[in-house]
């Protein structure tokens, strides 16, 4: 049997320069990428980039843009009329989870989300503060729902939440690292959504449910045939 052959890349000369500075901005920032570079990677000439977009930083602020669409995407169900039940801790949900939904598993857009949240440009602040609404409107539809209490100070606990939520995205990497596991990954999300809804619910002397817990075994507790 031949082997199977690749689908075509049926995306534009624009999206492919586009997606190819996205992924090189998430690696390396943009600071660190030339035109000839993106041109390179996308296969087209540096001439082509600056007809589309004008300059570097035409192409930066597309980029942002559609980033900014994508999590758009995934704000609208955490705002959709059933939007809290991606933070009832019945469907341990999460703003993580909402936004891998959107996303092939080798994205590089939560790398790129990481540089875009600590610059402290615009587009970086104009996100967090619609992460954060996004997340007082989840938090006032589950207190309502008599789900979650809005605490003493709602701000603060909403603002709280966000930074929770966002650190998977942003520590992607390091948490990787001492977890031993991708914790955007479905199993690194199980994990993370068993131990942080048992401290919600409970505080932090909580134990996880046990259908949500998914604790590796060591070799020494495994059964031995």
């Amino acid at each position: 049997m031949p082997p199977m052959r690749a689908p075509p890349d049926d995306r534009t000369s624009r999206a492919k320069i586009r997606d190819e500075a996205l992924r090189l901005f998430a690696a390396r920032g943009a600071d660190g990428v030339t035109v000839r570079q993106i041109a390179a990677g996308a296969h087209v000439s540096p001439a082509l980039v600056v007809r589309h977009f004008g300059s570097k930083d035409g192409l930066r602020d597309e980029v942002d843009r559609h980033v900014l669409r994508v999590f758009d995407e995934a704000l609208g169900e955490m705002t959709a009329p059933n939007g809290a039940e991606l933070f009832d801790p019945a469907a341990t949900g999460s703003l993580a989870e909402a936004v891998m939904r959107h996303l092939p598993p080798s994205s590089p857009i939560p790398g790129y989300l990481r540089r875009l949240l600590l610059d402290g440009g615009k587009p970086g602040r104009r996100l967090f503060r619609k992460l954060f609404e996004a997340g007082q409107a989840a938090l006032d539809a589950l207190a309502k729902a008599g789900l979650a209490a809005p605490g003493e100070d709602p701000k603060v606990r909403a603002a709280f939440l966000t930074a929770n939520d966002l650190a998977m995205l942003l520590l992607r990497e390091p948490l990787a690292e001492v977890l031993g596991v991708d914790p955007l990954s479905k199993e690194g999300m199980a994990r993370w959504a068993g131990e942080a809804l048992a401290i919600y619910g409970a505080g932090i002397g909580a134990k996880p449910p046990a259908a949500t817990a998914s604790k590796p075994r060591s070799r020494s507790t495994r059964t031995r045939r």
